[in-house]
C-alpha cells in the first residue's frame, strides 16, 4: 500500500525528481556516537561553519540545522559560528551588516586561534546576501581558497522585484516605511532610479559564488516572502514580458550563474521543497513556508540524511 500511495503521490504532484524514499545509499554512513577524536587529527585544520540568519531573525534562529549537522557528522573537525553582529539591526543598509559579519568572522578566527582548512556558509532569506557581499570585501580574500560550501536556505539572491504577493510586497514596503530599512530598500530595487546602479545589480557583477566547491540552493514554491525564482536564481514569466526591466533581470541571472558555469570545480544545486504545512494565516501569507526551512525538524533531518550532509563532508 505504501508503494501504491507512493506512485500515486508521484503522479500527482506532475514535476521531474525523486524521493528520499527511492534513494538505496543515504548521505552518511558514520554512526552518531562514533569513537573520541585523537588530539593528531585536529593538526590538519577545521572546517568553519558560518550561519547567517535572516530579516529580524537572531543567532538561535539556524540552531537545528547545526545541530543537525553535528549529529551526521561526528568528527568532522566542525566549528559553528552563530552570527549575532546584525541581530538588533537587520533593517541596516546590506554595506553596513556586511561589515558587521566581517569583522565577526574574522575576530571569530583570530579569538581561538583557529586553523582553517575550509569555511562553508549558510544562511536564511536576507542573510544570504549578506554572505555574498562579504565575498566581495578585500579583507576575505585570503579566505577565497578555502571555500567549500555555500547553503542558501530562500535567499532573496534576485530580490523581491516581481514578487507573487501583493500582501507581502503591501507588508514589506510599510516595513520599510516605518522602519526606514535600507535593506528592504535595496531588496525591492528601489535603492537607485536606475537599475543597474541599484545595490543587487552590482553585487551580482561580483565575483565570489565561483569560489565554492558547491552552490546549494534551496526554495519552496510555497514560500511567498522570497519569490520561488529569486531563491533559485533563475529566470520567471513575469520577467520575461516586462521589456523595461526584464532584461536587467535577465543580465543579473547571467552575471551570477556565468561564473559557475565556467568554473570548473564548483558543482550547483538546487532543492525544490515541498512543506506539508497547516491551514493557518501564516501559511496563506507564506510565512510559514519561509521558516519551515528552520524550524521543521522533519525537513531537516530528511534533507540532511539523505543530500545535506554530502556537502559538509
Amino acid at each position: 500500500s505504501f508503494y501504491q500511495a507512493k506512485e500515486k503521490f508521484k503522479k500527482e504532484l506532475k514535476i521531474e525528481g525523486f524521493l528520499y524514499s527511492d534513494l538505496s545509499v543515504l548521505a552518511s554512513d558514520v554512526p552518531y556516537f562514533p569513537p573520541e577524536e585523537e588530539e593528531g587529527d585536529l593538526e590538519e585544520g577545521i572546517h568553519l561553519v558560518v550561519c547567517v540568519h535572516g530579516l529580524d531573525g537572531n543567532s538561535a534562529d539556524l540552531r537545528l540545522v547545526k545541530t543537525f549537522i553535528e549529529l551526521g557528522l561526528p568528527g568532522g573537525k566542525l566549528d559553528f559560528l552563530m552570527s549575532e553582529k546584525n541581530q538588533m539591526d537587520t533593517f541596516a543598509d546590506f554595506d553596513t551588516m556586511t561589515d558587521r559579519l566581517l569583522d565577526e568572522i574574522i575576530q571569530h578566527i583570530q579569538l581561538y586561534n583557529l586553523s582553517i582548512s575550509r569555511i562553508s556558509f549558510i544562511g536564511h532569506s536576507l542573510g544570504n546576501i549578506i554572505i555574498r557581499s562579504v565575498l566581495t570585501r578585500p579583507r576575505f580574500r585570503y579566505y577565497l581558497t578555502k571555500l567549500h560550501t555555500f547553503l542558501s536556505l530562500s535567499g532573496p539572491h534576485l530580490g523581491t522585484l516581481y514578487s507573487n504577493s501583493t500582501l507581502v510586497s503591501t507588508g514589506l514596503w510599510l516595513m520599510q516605511k516605518l522602519k526606514k530599512s535600507g535593506s528592504l530598500l535595496q531588496l525591492t530595487f528601489r535603492d537607485n532610479a536606475d537599475l543597474r546602479k541599484c545595490f543587487l545589480y552590482q553585487l551580482s557583477q561580483k565575483t565570489g559564488l565561483q569560489y565554492f566547491k558547491n552552490v546549494v540552493l534551496v526554495a519552496s514554491p510555497q514560500d511567498r516572502y522570497v519569490p520561488f525564482h529569486s531563491a533559485r536564481i533563475e529566470m520567471c514569466k513575469t520577467a520575461l514580458k516586462d521589456r523595461h526591466t526584464g532584461p536587467v533581470y535577465a543580465e543579473m541571472i547571467n552575471n551570477l550563474l556565468g561564473p559557475l558555469a565556467e568554473a570548473k570545480d564548483c558543482t550547483l544545486i538546487r532543492h525544490n521543497v515541498f512543506h506539508a504545512l497547516p491551514n493557518t494565516a501564516n501559511t496563506l501569507i507564506g510565512r510559514a513556508a519561509h521558516i519551515a526551512v528552520l524550524d521543521s525538524e522533519l525537513f531537516l533531518e530528511k534533507f540532511f540524511l539523505v543530500a545535506g550532509l554530502n556537502y559538509f563532508k
